[in-house]
C-alpha cells in the first residue's frame, strides 16, 4: 500500500506543541515531588512551560506575558505621541497659507478684470468691485496676521472667519468635522464613524444619545429598571456589528472609550494636554458638555473609582494623528486587559478567564493555539484517567497514583539497568514467588501453576495410547522462586531541614517507588509509611504524593517514630520485619510522661530515650536500616550507636543515590535460601 504525503509552505504555525498524557504525567510527577500540591503542580506546568516528545515547546504563562510586554514596548518605542498636536498645527498652518495664497489670487484676478475693457461692466462698476475685493482682502489678511498663538484660539477665530479661498474653506471644515468627531469619540466612537459630517444636526443627535444614556443611568441609580430596549430602538443603528446587549455592556463600552481618551491625555506633555483639552472643549456646545459631565458623574456614582487612566511613556519618532492615537490607546489598553488576565491565571487554577480571541488579535494565531493546548492539559490528564475533579479541586485517581509509582520506580532503577540488580537471576525453589523454567510433579499444597505440555507428555508415557485420561500423578507444575514475606515501615524525616538540597524530594520518590515495587512485584509484603518531625504520624500510600516537609517544625522525634513503627510491626505476621529510616539528623525531641519534650540542640537525655526505643525494636526482632542524607559528622555518631545496638546498617548517601541504595537493599533481602 502506497502512502501519500502532502507538503505545504512553512509559515511557523506547523510547529505546534502536541501534548501526550504520559509525558504530561511525567511532568506532573516532577512538580508533585517538590511540595505535594496537585493544584500547584498543575499551575507550575502552565507557569514553567512544557516540551513534547518531538522537542516542540509549549510556552509558559510567563513567556506569554513577556511576548505581550515586548509587543507593547515596541509600540511605545515606535511612536511620538506629542505629534498629535503637531499634526493639527501643521494642518492649520497649511490652511492659513492656502487662504493667504487664495486671497492674493482673488486680488490679482480682480485687478486684472478692473484694468481690462469689459463689455458688460463699465469702468465705475469695475473700480467699485476692485475696491470691495481689496478691502476684504485687507481685513482677512489682518485677521490671519492676528490669529492667537494657541491652536484652540486659532480654530475658534477661523470658525468665525469668512474664507476667500474655497479649497481652504473645505479643508478647514473637514478639520472641524474631524475634531468634533474626535471630541465625541471618547463616548461613542462607532456612532461618530457613521456620521459623514458634524453639523448642528449631528451634534444634536449626539447630545440626545448622551441624554438617553443619562436617563438610564439615573434610573439604575434610583433602583429602577432602565428602558434599555427603548434606547436600542432609537440608537441601535449608531453601534457597530456587536452592539451592547444590556445596560451593563453599554456601561463597560463607555468606560473603555473614556479610559482610552483619558490615557491619551495622560500620556501627553502637560502643555499639549492642556492645549488638546481646550481644543476639544471648543468643539462642543454648552448643552453637550453639560450632558457629558452629567454622564461622567453618573458613571462614577454607579462604579466609584473606575477611571484610573494609564500613562504610557512613548519615546519613538513616528508621528500619529489623533484618530491613530486613539486606536493605539485601544490596542494598549487591550494589552493591559490581557496582561491582567494572565496575571490572574497565575494565581488561580484556571486559564478560563484568558480571552482567546483577544490573545489572537494581539499576539497572533499561533499564540491562540498554544493557549488552547495549555488549556487542554487538565482535560488530557482527566481523559486519560490520571486526575479527576471533586468539590471544585483536582485530585489524583488510583490510576494516576500507579503511574507516579511506575515513574518513580523507573527513576530509582535508571542507574541499575546495566548490571540488572534485583532481577532475581538466582533461582531458589519454593512456593509463592516468581515462576521459573524448572518443573516438578504436583504435590498436595502446591500452587496449581500447571505445565500443560509436560502434564500431557506424562499421561502419554503412562498410557501409551490416545486419547489419554489424566491422573493426578501426571500433573506437573512450574517451580517458583521462594521468597520470604516481609513487613517494612518506611520512616520519613519531615523536619524543616529536609527541604535542603533536594533531600525531601528524593525521600518521597524512593517511598513512592518502594510502594510501587512491593504492590507490583511483592504483593504479599506489607509496607507502612510514617512521617515524623515533632511527632510521628502514619500516612497512606496515596498521601505520599501530597506530603511536604513541616515548615515550622525543626524538631526530629525518632523515638516516637520507632515506637509507632514497632507497634505496627508487632501486629503483622510477616517473617521478616524491618524499619527503613531516611533522615538527615539526630533526635531533637521525644515523648516523656505523655508530653513532647523539645531539645535544640539535642541532649543526652533525648538520645538515651531514643536508643531505649531502638532496644525495644531489637528485642521485637525488628531490624533498623538507616539512610543518612548529607549532615554534620556529630550526627553520624548517633546513628553509629543505634546500628551497634540493633545490628542494622547505616548508609551515608546523597539524594541522587538514595533510591539506588534503598531499593537494591530491599530486593537483596527478598532472596532467602530454603
Amino acid at each position: 500500500m502506497m502512502e501519500n504525503y502532502r507538503y505545504s509552505e512553512w509559515d511557523g504555525t506547523q510547529n505546534i506543541f502536541e501534548p501526550n498524557a504520559d509525558a504530561l504525567m511525567d511532568e506532573l510527577q516532577r512538580n508533585l515531588m517538590y511540595d505535594g500540591d496537585l493544584a500547584e503542580a498543575l499551575r507550575m506546568m502552565q507557569r514553567e512551560g512544557l516540551m513534547d516528545r518531538q522537542g516542540r515547546r509549549l510556552p509558559s504563562l510567563r513567556e506569554f506575558l513577556e511576548r505581550l510586554r515586548q509587543r507593547r514596548q515596541e509600540h511605545l518605542e515606535k511612536y511620538k505621541l506629542n505629534s498629535i498636536m503637531d499634526d493639527i498645527r501643521k494642518r492649520l498652518d497649511e490652511i492659513v497659507q492656502m487662504e493667504r495664497k487664495g486671497i492674493q489670487e482673488r486680488l490679482d484676478s480682480a485687478r486684472q478684470k478692473s484694468a481690462g475693457r469689459s463689455q458688460e461692466l463699465n469702468r465705475e462698476v469695475r473700480e467699485k468691485l476692485l475696491k470691495n475685493v481689496e478691502e476684504r482682502a485687507t481685513r482677512n489678511a489682518e485677521k490671519l496676521d492676528n490669529l492667537p498663538p494657541d491652536t484652540g484660539g486659532r480654530i475658534k477665530e477661523l470658525s468665525q472667519y469668512e474664507f476667500m479661498d474655497e479649497e481652504a474653506r473645505r479643508q478647514f471644515q473637514e478639520l472641524m468635522d474631524m475634531l468634533k468627531r474626535n471630541a465625541m469619540s471618547s463616548f461613542a466612537r462607532e456612532m461618530t464613524q457613521k456620521l459623514q459630517n458634524m453639523d448642528a444636526n449631528s451634534l444634536a443627535a449626539m447630545r440626545h444619545f448622551i441624554e438617553a444614556i443619562n436617563q438610564m443611568l439615573e434610573a439604575r441609580r434610583r433602583g429602577e429598571e432602565p428602558d434599555f430596549r427603548g434606547f436600542m430602538d432609537r440608537f441601535g443603528n449608531f453601534f457597530g456589528p456587536n452592539p451592547p446587549k444590556n445596560l451593563d455592556e453599554l456601561i463597560e463600552y463607555l468606560q473603555n472609550q473614556i479610559a482610552q481618551a483619558q490615557s491619551l491625555m495622560e500620556s501627553l506633555s502637560p502643555a499639549d494636554r492642556q492645549e488638546l483639552q481646550d481644543l476639544i472643549d471648543s468643539m462642543l456646545d454648552e448643552s453637550t458638555k453639560y450632558e457629558m459631565g452629567k454622564m461622567m458623574a453618573n458613571l462614577e456614582t454607579l462604579d466609584p473609582g473606575w477611571l484610573t487612566p494609564q500613562r504610557y511613556p512613548f519615546s519613538g519618532e513616528e508621528s500619529l494623528s489623533y484618530q491613530e492615537a486613539l486606536k493605539l490607546m485601544e490596542q494598549l489598553q487591550k494589552m493591559d486587559t490581557l496582561e491582567d488576565q494572565f496575571m490572574d491565571s497565575r494565581i488561580t487554577d484556571s486559564t478560563d478567564e484568558i480571552d482567546e480571541e483577544l490573545l489572537r488579535e494581539l499576539l497572533g494565531d499561533t499564540a491562540a493555539e498554544e493557549l488552547r493546548q495549555m488549556r487542554s492539559i487538565t482535560k488530557i490528564l482527566e481523559d486519560a484517567g490520571y486526575i479527576r475533579k471533586r468539590k471544585g479541586r483536582y485530585e489524583l485517581t488510583p490510576r494516576g497514583m500507579r503511574k507516579i509509582g511506575e515513574k518513580a520506580l523507573n527513576t530509582v532503577f535508571a542507574s541499575l539497568k546495566k548490571d540488572r540488580s534485583g532481577s532475581h537471576d538466582i533461582r531458589q525453589r519454593g512456593n509463592g514467588g516468581e515462576r521459573i523454567d524448572e518443573t516438578k510433579r504436583y504435590e498436595f499444597g502446591d500452587d496449581f501453576d500447571l505445565n500443560l505440555e509436560r502434564t500431557f507428555t506424562n499421561a502419554l508415557l503412562r498410557e501409551k495410547q490416545v486419547p489419554v485420561k489424566l491422573e493426578v500423578e501426571d500433573f506437573e507444575i512450574f517451580r517458583q522462586e521462594q521468597r520470604t514475606r516481609s513487613a517494612t515501615v518506611m520512616m520519613l524525616d519531615m523536619s524543616l531541614s529536609m527541604r535542603m538540597g533536594g533531600n525531601f524530594e528524593a525521600a518521597k520518590i524512593v517511598s513512592i517507588a518502594l510502594n510501587s515495587l512491593i504492590t507490583g512485584k511483592f504483593p504479599k509484603d506489607s509496607l507502612y509509611i510514617l512521617g515524623f518531625s515533632s511527632i510521628a504520624r502514619r500516612m497512606t500510600p496515596e498521601e505520599l504524593t501530597y506530603i511536604t516537609w513541616d515548615d515550622f517544625t525543626p524538631y526530629t522525634n525518632m523515638q516516637h517514630g520507632f515506637m509507632l513503627a514497632r507497634k505496627i510491626l508487632e501486629k503483622d505476621r510477616s517473617t521478616n520485619k524491618q524499619i527503613i529510616m531516611i533522615s538527615d539528623g539526630q533526635p531533637t525531641s521525644h515523648i516523656e510522661n505523655g508530653r513532647i519534650v523539645f531539645h535544640l540542640p539535642t541532649t543526652q537525655r533525648c538520645i538515651d530515650v531514643t536508643l531505649k526505643e531502638v532496644k525495644n525494636c531489637t528485642r521485637a526482632g525488628i531490624v533498623i536500616n538507616t539512610f543518612m542524607l548529607p549532615s554534620r559528622d556529630i550526627f553520624n555518631m548517633f546513628v553509629d550507636r543505634m546500628a551497634r545496638l540493633n545490628k542494622g546498617r547505616v548508609f551515608f548517601t546523597s539524594p541522587g543515590d538514595l533510591g539506588k541504595y534503598i531499593i537494591v537493599d530491599y530486593i537483596n533481602n527478598k532472596k532467602t535460601r530454603i
